[in-house]
């Protein structure tokens, strides 16, 4: 990228992100609901990006285990949950990522899994990232809301010290003050110098944790504008969770996960598209 340091390449199944390569998108349903919805999902999402020749990942969570109450909704967990995204996988022949949250959890996630993605509020488990980092598969850290940009190196030296470095490093904004989120475009810069594939979070950036009481709010709105202020800087992926209707409840009354920030399907192509002009100017 033009007056923009590259990293290094990580290859992810038959994709490469880093390295100066085109833009990824990381993208799905926060939880997984069932099946069907995950298959109607990825099979939508996968032409969206297709059309506009992005690269793509597959997201979406058999586990939110750190939801702000008891009674959230989290997914189906760890065995239904990875079923149905091996489904995914060689049904619509998409690579696939979800979080893992206990070391017991790695070997059967990596399995299934393209990429081990290490959640937020967990990104200084140190037993838990050296055993992700073990299975040689690539794992995705987002930066914790408490963690400056240049201090994910440790997180990195983690890594390293397993021999992988098939690395991810995601910035999904920094605590400021009670339930609220900012982003520093600084921190970016700080991570890319670390060497590996920066990936901006445009939805959970938005999030406001613990912000609706019983659970976290959003503000969808500013989705757009983030990401393209991140595309413009240089990331090198951009990670969203995506739904059909987002504020839509579950069959028991229960919100979704993380709807609030959730960016609508229907409002992809078209965010794609900007994207991609901002994209090519940066690569110019």
């Amino acid at each position: 990228m033009s007056g923009t340091p590259t990293t290094r390449t990580v290859s992810i199944g038959p994709l490469a992100i880093g390295g100066g390569r085109p833009l990824l998108l990381i993208g799905g349903p926060c939880a997984i609901e069932n099946e069907t919805h995950a298959l109607m999902t990825a099979e939508r999402l996968v032409r969206i990006a297709g059309d506009r020749k992005v690269p793509f990942i597959y997201k979406s969570s058999y586990d939110k285990a750190n939801r702000s109450s008891v009674n959230s909704y989290r997914g189906p967990g760890l065995v239904e949950g990875l079923r149905i995204l091996r489904k995914v996988r060689e049904t619509i022949g998409v690579p696939v990522l979800s979080d893992i949250h206990q070391v017991s959890e790695v070997d059967p996630a990596a399995e299934v899994l393209d990429v081990l993605q290490i959640p937020a509020f967990l990104c200084r488990q140190t037993d838990l990232i050296l055993a992700a980092a073990a299975t040689g598969k690539p794992v995705n850290v987002k930066k914790g809301q408490f963690v400056a940009p240049r201090d994910m190196k440790n997180v990195v030296d983690k890594i390293l010290s397993k021999g992988n470095e098939s690395i991810l490093l995601t910035e999904r904004g920094t605590t400021f003050g009670y339930n609220n989120l900012v982003v520093d475009m600084r921190g970016l810069a700080d991570m890319r110098d670390l060497g590996y594939p920066v990936v901006f979070d445009a939805t959970h950036s938005v999030q406001l944790p613990g912000g609706a009481g019983d659970r976290s709010g959003g503000e969808r709105k500013y989705v757009p504008a983030l990401a393209r202020a991140a595309v413009a800087f240089g990331v090198d992926a951009l990670f969203m969770e995506m739904h059909e209707d987002p504020d839509r409840t579950l069959a028991d009354g229960r919100p979704l996960s993380d709807g609030p920030n959730m960016l609508r399907i229907d409002d992809l192509p078209r965010l794609l598209d900007e994207l991609g002009r901002i994209a090519e100017v940066v690569c110019a």
